[in-house]
């Protein structure tokens, strides 16, 4: 782990830089950078050093040796969300302080999480065993058996419990990335990191699940009869996804906060004054925000995984079942159906969207400043570091990546959109080969919609050219074929 006070490189100054002096020659010795910004009115002042024991500081006692740094400031900015994660069972991650969470599986918050997990999916179950017997139970059309399918769809959330527990190590160990960040950062510019995103965490966690469980309801007034037995499970699965989609939006926000700060730091920095060590201390630091960026991506790389294809499957089901009733007008059902689109295309623009702009903040944005900068008047070690932090952002992946599967950007976004309307339209095209029953007064307005897509099917199969093996008697006509007397007589004259 880094120290505040480890000792600083030798310098490469440039040929116009000013001589220091004896404060500042103090100031040095104890480890302030002397092209820290931060702390330059107090280089040329009487400073006065921290007791240093010749102990080597960690990053939980840093806050007591230095009353401007303030330890824990990504954790502390994303809290709220936390902690109503935590309440409703997931991420059972135990903190004891700075560079200190770590997930253990005889902890108090993962028993909970395990006790929380059960309840909840009995009551699932249960619930799910009242949906199954009403689809199996249905008639009508086609479009009906898709919204009665989407009730069952919506309770696949309760999955992601389980892979968070799977992926909790790896989260753990990216708030403890965070910490050590933090004090590089310090270490650097000489104050501590401004995020300012704790606000707007407790605006996220006090209304979003608020509309989420105003959402469930409305839903399940248009769309069913409502039951709140059945309603209460509904509102905790969609108050889970929708906070796990703001957590993700207040981490990739972190990471474009501090990739833009970090990069006008480093240009204010380089106006001043530019030794080689102050480049490549900057490029160490952009290199640590450029792992915590690819680590964002592996830690929830499971979750989000299975976030995507959730999001991605009742979006799809949702604009069908909107779609395909349009044609009788605009009915009570549809506003269930068009609030579930429109929740859940928001929710996946924004995951997608956000993690784009942190990209494009760690590594485009880092790159136009070091194109900008002027050359001419640094040496040749300066120049020399600053191609190398050139190098290091062409070489060094910035995108958030899920394991591998792909990268969470607006391309995803496009991609399964249009994935999307290949799915709609051949949802479309079946509905429209399906016959209706409308003028039958003979009792077959009791099909089912597994006789419906038997019928389709035999449709279909006789479009193709296949043999039916159905003759009607109105249609058919028995050819009698000629006799034929194969006696070896033949016919007199």
């Amino acid at each position: 782990m880094a120290s505040y006070y480890r000792r600083k490189k030798p310098d490469m100054v440039f040929l116009n830089a000013k001589p220091i002096n004896s404060g500042n020659a103090q100031a040095y010795l104890h480890g302030v950078r002397k092209y820290s910004i931060g702390l330059a009115e107090r280089l040329d002042s009487d400073y006065i050093p921290p007791p240093n024991d010749g102990k080597r500081s960690s990053v939980s006692t840093i806050a007591s040796n230095n009353p401007d740094f303030t330890p824990s400031i990504f954790y502390r900015n994303i809290a709220p969300v936390n902690w109503f994660l935590r309440i409703i069972g997931v991420l059972p991650i135990v903190r004891r302080g700075p560079s200190r969470a770590k997930f253990a599986l005889n902890s108090a918050a993962f028993i909970y999480s395990v006790v929380f997990f059960m309840l909840l999916a009995f009551y699932v179950g249960y619930v799910a065993n009242k949906r199954i017997h009403a689809v199996r139970s249905l008639s009508g059309p086609f479009e009906e058996a898709v919204i009665a399918y989407l009730f069952l769809v919506n309770i696949l959330p309760i999955i992601v419990i389980p892979i968070l527990w799977w992926e909790a190590r790896k989260i753990a160990r990216l708030f403890n990335d965070w910490d050590d960040f933090e004090v590089l950062y310090y270490q650097i510019s000489g104050h501590s990191l401004p995020l300012n995103l704790r606000q707007k965490a407790v605006y996220i966690a006090i209304v979003l699940p608020i509309l989420s469980i105003l959402s469930v309801v409305i839903t399940h007034i248009t769309m069913s009869d409502l039951n709140l037995n059945q309603v209460v499970p509904y509102c905790i699965l969609d108050n889970l996804t929708a906070m796990l989609g703001a957590w993700w939006f207040l981490i990739c926000e972190a990471i474009s906060t501090t990739a833009y700060l970090l990069a006008e730091r480093f240009q204010k920095a380089l106006k001043h004054i530019g030794p080689a060590a102050m480049v490549a201390d900057y490029r160490v630091l952009w290199l640590r925000l450029s792992k915590l960026t690819r680590d964002t991506g592996n830690a929830l790389c499971y979750t989000f995984v299975f976030m995507s294809l959730y999001l991605f499957f009742i979006i799809t089901l949702s604009i069908y079942g909107l779609m395909s009733q349009l044609s009788e007008g605009f009915g009570i059902k549809d506003i269930g159906l068009t609030i579930t689109a429109l929740w859940n295309i928001g929710l996946l623009f924004y995951i997608c969207d956000e993690a784009h702009y942190a990209s494009v903040n760690v590594r485009t944005n880092f790159q136009k400043k070091l194109l900008m900068v002027e050359l001419n008047w640094m040496n040749s070690d300066a120049q020399t570091e600053i191609n190398m932090f050139l190098r290091a952002t062409e070489m060094n992946p910035s995108n958030i990546n899920c394991g591998g599967f792909f990268d969470v950007n607006r391309t995803l976004f496009k991609g399964l959109l249009t994935t999307m309307v290949t799915y709609l339209v051949v949802l479309l095209q079946f509905q429209i080969s399906i016959p209706t029953d409308k003028g039958d007064g003979d009792g077959n307005s009791n099909m089912t919609v597994v006789d419906l897509l038997m019928d389709s099917l035999s449709n279909d199969m006789t479009l193709l050219g296949a043999p039916s093996t159905v003759a009607t008697p109105s249609t058919t006509t028995t050819a009698v074929p000629p006799t034929v007397n194969r006696s070896g007589r033949g016919r007199k004259g």
